[in-house]
């Protein structure tokens, strides 16, 4: 996959201006390894993403989550709401307790489909 950024220079400092979906993903990265908010790494482990350190697994690993969800909202369903899947889940249904604001399950739906 191609990324394009753009340099700035701003200031004296040359700054990289990300294109919105990549902000997306970033953001969606930081919730998800945030302990206050998605907390992913106390279940899944992130092979692909190198700062993802966690022993972890009670949940299924996340990598080529593009592949196994090649429809994004089917993904973003499992999130919202994964006992609709699996009444057995320990997953937190993120969307429907609102533990997350739709926004952020947006950002994190992105960060899980680059892993």
């Amino acid at each position: 996959m191609l990324r394009w950024f753009r340099l700035l220079l701003l200031s004296g400092c040359v700054c990289i201006a990300l294109p919105a979906w990549a902000a997306d993903a970033a953001r969606g990265r930081e919730i998800a390894h945030s302990q206050e908010k998605g907390n992913c790494l106390a279940c899944h482990r992130m092979p692909r993403d190198a700062g993802a350190e966690t022993a972890a697994n009670m949940g299924p690993v996340l990598e080529n989550l593009t592949a196994r969800y090649p429809d994004r909202a089917a993904l973003r369903a499992r999130v919202w709401d994964g006992s609709r899947f699996n009444a057995d889940t320990i997953m937190p249904p993120y969307g429907r307790h609102r533990i997350l604001t739709e926004e952020e399950i947006d950002h994190v739906v992105e960060y899980l489909r680059g892993l």
